[in-house]
């Protein structure tokens, strides 16, 4: 049987397993459902709401105009960032090199966000690690001083300031306390003598899509904080709050429901609502400019933070779901996008009023994987109409 033919076979009954199980409810039967789904005491009355991707019509919505804890799906905002004020395909660079005088050694950076602190995890991910620039670093100096350690300046440039302070406690926990001084890139150039560590990092574009897909807190307040200063807005936290807001305005969307502590979503204080954020993903599925977004987001039972989610919870949706989740203590969110056949909806469910522990975060999760579940469904039609085209 040719490989096209069995191809259009295996998809065929998929479409009768998933009709002989439940049908695909249309938007007009989506809102009684989901007022029975979301009545779950596992959610706790969330936010919710759900939007036509095609045509902007809001299919549900429930307290989806009430502030809520976002929890890491605060990061589709961080991610909205990046591509809006960073190259994504730019790159870091960082060098360390002995100084022109040999008591001297000189860092110079540029904000690379993807060191490590943790060689062995470094070595595995192709990352250069701190602790790797720590022992390289005196090892040079102790070769150009006669194995002496003493009396030694570092002029750095470019790096974070959690960065130079690890550095920091690392040489002094092997007995090396240098008097380390902040200085202007062209004094850094002035110093530089014999290089010792070249480090270029992935692509921004790859450390986002690493960032988003494993949740990595860390990863994402440095992106914000970049998006904020290539946007011109101060290099913290304060200035990530205005970048977002900015950013909002670009597509006319009310901030001001918005409360922003962080670029990651790791602080409670953090607000959203459910309105906001659909609205943002909305404008970000029909801009090309963001359309790299929606593949860096986990996929439902095959990526990411969604790779164990589901299978068992809801298998018809594995594939389907392209998203972000959420959790804190008492928090479980997730935000993104769902195929219901022909069509593509948006979604936005925050529950941030649930038990705190893990038994009640399971279940929530569990619960928001079924609520998916009943809406997601193949586009058949598309798929068999791209066999169809395939050559063989």
């Amino acid at each position: 049987m040719p490989k096209k033919l069995v191809f259009i076979t295996a998809l065929l009954a998929t479409v009768l397993s998933i009709s002989s199980a439940q049908a695909v409810p249309s938007p007009s039967e989506i809102p009684a459902i989901l007022d029975q789904l979301l009545i779950s005491p596992a959610l706790s009355n969330p936010a919710m709401i759900l939007i036509d991707e095609k045509t902007g019509e809001v299919i549900y919505r429930r307290n989806a105009d009430t502030p809520r804890i976002p929890a890491s799906v605060m990061k589709i905002l961080t991610g909205a960032a990046v591509y809006e004020y960073l190259d994504p395909a730019s790159s870091f660079n960082t060098t360390v090199s002995v100084g022109n005088s040999p008591k001297s050694l000189v860092i110079q950076g540029s904000l690379d966000p993807w060191f490590s602190i943790d060689n062995t995890v470094a070595v595995k991910m192709h990352r250069t690690s701190l602790p790797r620039i720590g022992f390289t670093s005196m090892k040079a100096l102790k070769a150009a001083n006669k194995g002496s350690l003493r009396g030694i300046t570092i002029y750095c440039n470019g790096l974070f300031s959690n960065d130079v302070a690890f550095l920091k406690s690392f040489w002094a926990k092997h007995g090396f306390r240098p008097a380390i001084k902040s200085v202007s890139p062209e004094i850094t150039q002035s110093h530089a003598d014999l290089k010792i560590l070249d480090s270029n990092s992935p692509t921004i574009e790859e450390i986002l899509k690493f960032t988003l897909l494993n949740s990595d807190n860390l990863l994402a307040e440095r992106l914000a904080r970049l998006s904020s200063r290539a946007a011109g807005h101060p290099f913290d936290d304060k200035g990530v709050a205005i970048t977002f807001a900015s950013f909002l305005e670009k597509f006319n969307i009310d901030s001001s429901e918005l409360v922003v502590a962080d670029g990651s979503g790791l602080s409670k204080k953090n607000r959203i609502t459910a309105t906001i954020m659909g609205q943002l993903l909305i404008n970000l599925r029909k801009d090309p400019k963001f359309a790299a977004l929606y593949s860096d987001l986990p996929v439902s039972g095959v990526s990411g933070t969604l790779k164990d989610r589901f299978s068992t919870t809801a298998p018809n949706a594995v594939g389907l779901v392209h998203a972000k989740t959420g959790t804190l203590n008492g928090t479980v969110n997730l935000a993104g996008y769902v195929q219901s056949t022909d069509r593509e909806y948006v979604f936005v469910t925050l529950a941030d009023k649930i038990p705190k522990g893990t038994s009640a975060e399971l279940k929530a999760r569990a619960a928001i994987d079924k609520l998916l579940g009943r809406i997601a469904a193949p586009n058949i039609d598309a798929e068999i109409s791209n066999a169809g085209n395939t050559t063989p």
